[in-house]
């Protein structure tokens, strides 16, 4: 099924992250030759990036059980108008909610797209959707901070998608496409020498990483990858059709047997890919670090445990998502605790925590 049809907004986005990644190319592939030198691979340098977004799959994290200004849920809306649409069109985020003019993802896609989407007449559905590149097909996607269930895109997407390492929201400098991957390549492979980052790729020197991500071997990792704040951000351009652009949906076990669930599955049977299940994150209350995201998380996690879980129940992804919904239709149940916004980091913060350390379920 061909793709979209890109508008000029959209293209002229592409041609400018396109642009400054050539102009940064030559420094990169020096970068990236001295690390394949003694990596093993048998590779030239200009075809390893080719090599690694041809294998790597581009995954769009969600939390499913998120209401939208309008009531329904994530999944609701996804299973209505069968599209994933970008913040500035839903008004939620599991990051900042800075997605309006003026606001600061609007200033930072000014600055990564040359000022596209800024144009007159540009609507927000034009705006690009964020993912993330999935190097090791771990089974929790490339960026379990942002959802715990996610998209996994089909190979055609990557050829309108530009990449960045790191979160966009930190004004990334390395940038690429899928033809011009070689910027983003040469920073993953900086960062991951020494103690490695957590792309999932933590405890790797960069010869066994390269070794890895060039193998077509035994892809699919078992383990999560449990990225939280390193990452290769996917930005894609364009329309994000589930009939035309999904491979599959993967879903976090804890929606298993509830409401939600079954709207997954439903969506996936209509929408025509397949549904998984990841082996989740769970995590008894008792088990909350309070150093990780601070002293306010250990007390959340006792209050939404008591108030919406089971006993024995341990923490997961579900039992977080009801507390949400409750901030969102019961404010007034968390007036203690402060300003909605700030609960609201916190739920976010609880879900960062069971990701770091939450075993299967």
């Amino acid at each position: 099924m061909p793709g979209p049809t890109l508008t000029a907004a959209q293209s002229a986005a592409l041609r400018h992250v396109r642009g400054v990644a050539l102009r940064d190319r030559p420094a990169a592939l020096a970068v990236i030759a001295e690390h394949l030198a003694g990596s093993g691979a048998d590779l030239r340098c200009d075809e390893v990036g080719a090599v690694i977004t041809g294998y790597g799959r581009l995954t769009v994290n969600f939390h499913p059980d998120r209401l939208l200004r309008d009531g329904r849920t994530v999944v609701e809306a996804l299973d209505d108008e069968g599209v994933y649409r970008s913040q500035f069109e839903t008004g939620i985020g599991n990051g900042g909610l800075t997605a309006f003019p003026g606001g600061d993802r609007d200033r930072w896609e000014e600055t990564m797209f040359g000022g596209a989407y800024q144009r007159p007449g540009v609507s927000a559905a034009e705006r690009p959707k964020y993912g993330g590149l999935n190097l090791l097909d771990h089974p929790d996607g490339a960026c379990p901070r942002f959802g715990s269930c996610h998209l996994r895109l089909r190979p055609e997407v990557v050829a309108r998608t530009t990449f960045t390492f790191g979160d966009s929201h930190l004004g990334p400098t390395e940038v690429g496409t899928a033809t011009v991957f070689e910027p983003v390549l040469a920073a993953l492979l900086v960062a991951t020498a020494g103690t490695g980052v957590s792309l999932g790729v933590s405890g790797m020197d960069t010869g066994t990483l390269l070794r890895t991500l060039l193998s077509r071997r035994e892809r699919a990792a078992e383990r999560a990858g449990r990225a939280l704040d390193d990452y290769i951000e996917a930005q894609v351009h364009g329309e994000l059709s589930l009939a035309r652009d999904v491979e599959a949906l993967v879903v976090d076990p804890s929606f298993r047997d509830t409401g939600t669930g079954r709207r997954l599955a439903g969506l996936a049977r209509r929408h025509g890919f397949p549904l998984r299940w990841h082996c989740g994150f769970q995590l008894p209350v008792d088990g909350v670090d309070a150093d990780f995201r601070g002293p306010d998380i250990p007390p959340l996690a006792v209050r939404v445990h008591a108030e919406f879980g089971r006993p024995g129940e341990p923490l997961h992804a579900a039992l977080v998502g009801r507390a949400a919904a409750s901030l969102v239709r019961e404010p007034h149940r968390w007036a203690d605790r402060g300003p909605a916004e700030l609960t609201w980091q916190h739920l976010k913060q609880l879900w960062h925590v069971l990701v770091r350390f939450g075993g299967p379920a």
